[in-house]
């Protein structure tokens, strides 16, 4: 974990406080503590390193991994928590001290008056994965969601919505599929493109932003919920850690983003940890006044698909339609509420979902795409704010960028030696000198274009100019 600039290890902790999984500690029931392996007795706690839920079965009640394979063993990862709070929203840590049956009671007494929904964007390709029956299954359990709605895109022909339909069907009817491509909802699209309402671009932004007006239809829906669809390791825990910020009576927040590790045998999460990170504090550097810098510098993980929010903000947030829509609602949260009703969660868990491809020569595409995003998303929100880029600014914050990229490499490699992680130093250095020259290509983008694809226009806007269309939308879901 960092603070600043001074560099902290954990003997078995990985770049965000978590144990990666190769590292293991048997703990008896007498509380004895010891390296795997060393069977210092006969009688331990069961825990799935999986996905980390406590059960004393032969399978995991969470996941279903057998105690055969290699994830289920009699093991206790030892988490190493902390107490640390930035200084502009709360960080809600796992301390190790929440069961799932616990978290679960506390969320059904709290949504006993108090409705969520639940937002789950999808590709075609994602709905026939594997993640995606695994969290249907769980999600089966979760009785305290009242409406999940299922926001497919990429989905151009009518048997992909059939086949969502008939995954989703043990969900029973507070679960509809919301075919983004379908022609009901494209028409509805194209009424809006011709009244001046830009929705036009598709994407992961376009598909939460429809789902969020169709809850919007539901006057009893409080909460929304997004998480996405692709992850590997999927358990209701991260599901309960997401809500109960949010509903809990006893709680006062209005938006709750989440963060985890991205840590297997290796570090992941490259675009975090050798583009945004160092991005930030090259940033702060330049503009050390600006707060909306400081407000992406206390989140651990800006970039995570997972947060929930109040109806207010669903309703008067805008929504970016590329990869910079995780910084997009950021700055708009920024914007539209008070630092000190945002909070972040720790999900407790080892996230792992699919990867993009760092390709430099496809600037179009996988990682270099995102990082192109994600950059001319920040400064044009940085320049909205009446920051004044000049072409100077841009080689400044890429020189500036680059030495504390390189600072950070010597950080990971550390603390990979530490905790027995493989780390390619070289493929790091590359990435960074990739993500180093997307500083100075997007400030390219940005000032031949200022404005660039505009976020799509919030609710109020758009119920303002079709003060039905709501429920029309709701109209195109069977």
């Amino acid at each position: 974990m960092r603070y600043g600039d001074i560099q902290t290890y954990s003997p078995y902790a990985d770049t965000n406080g978590f144990p990666p999984k190769s590292f293991g500690f048997e703990k008896s029931i007498d509380g004895t503590i010891g390296p795997v392996g060393t069977s210092i007795s006969s009688s331990i706690c069961i825990i799935c390193t999986r996905c980390r839920y406590d059960d004393i079965r032969s399978n995991c009640f969470a996941c279903g991994i057998g105690a055969g394979k290699t994830r289920l063993s009699t093991m206790e990862q030892v988490g190493m928590p902390d107490f640390y709070q930035h200084d502009m929203i709360t960080t809600i840590h796992d301390l190790r001290s929440a069961k799932l049956d616990n978290l679960e009671s506390m969320l059904r007494e709290s949504t006993r008056n108090h409705d969520i929904g639940l937002v789950l964007p999808v590709t075609a390709s994602d709905m026939r994965a594997e993640p995606f029956d695994v969290i249907v299954r769980e999600l089966a359990q979760a009785d305290y969601i009242a409406s999940i709605v299922v926001s497919l895109g990429v989905a151009p022909d009518q048997s992909d919505y059939d086949e969502t339909c008939a995954k989703i069907a043990p969900l029973g009817d507070r679960a509809k599929v919301l075919w983004t491509d379908g022609p009901e909802v494209q028409g509805l699209y194209n009424e809006l493109i011709e009244s001046g309402i830009d929705v036009s671009v598709p994407g992961k932004g376009r598909s939460v932003w429809t789902a969020f007006g169709y809850l919007l239809d539901d006057p009893d829906i409080e909460t929304f919920v997004l998480h996405d669809c692709d992850i590997v390791d999927y358990d209701r825990q991260l599901l309960t850690r997401l809500c109960l910020p949010m509903v809990h009576p006893g709680l006062d927040f209005e938006f709750c983003k989440a963060y985890y590790a991205r840590v297997t045998d290796r570090m992941h999460g490259r675009v975090v940890r050798l583009l945004v990170a160092p991005l930030l504090r090259a940033l702060m550097q330049c503009f050390p006044e600006n707060q909306f810098v400081r407000f992406l510098g206390n989140f651990r993980y800006p970039l995570s698909g997972e947060f929930s929010l109040t109806r207010n903000l669903a309703r008067t947030n805008r929504v970016a339609s590329d990869w910079g829509l995780e910084v997009g609602t950021l700055a708009d949260v920024y914007r539209n509420t008070s630092h000190k009703r945002v909070c972040q969660v720790d999900l407790a868990r080892l996230y792992e979902h699919k990867h993009q491809t760092l390709a430099v020569d496809q600037p179009s595409s996988g990682l270099i795409k995102m990082a192109l995003d994600i950059l001319t998303t920040i400064y044009r929100t940085l320049a909205s704010q009446g920051i004044v880029f000049g072409e100077s600014t841009f080689v400044t914050l890429r020189a500036s960028f680059l030495r504390i990229a390189q600072d950070c490499i010597r950080q990971y490699a550390a603390d990979a030696r530490v905790n027995s992680l493989k780390y390619d130093r070289h493929s790091e250095e590359m990435a960074i000198e990739a993500f180093a020259q997307c500083v100075t290509q997007a400030g390219e983008i940005f000032a031949a274009d200022p404005s660039g694809n505009p976020s799509i226009p919030n609710w109020t806007r758009v119920r303002a100019a079709f003060p039905d269309f709501t429920s029309r939308l709701r109209e195109t879901v069977k």
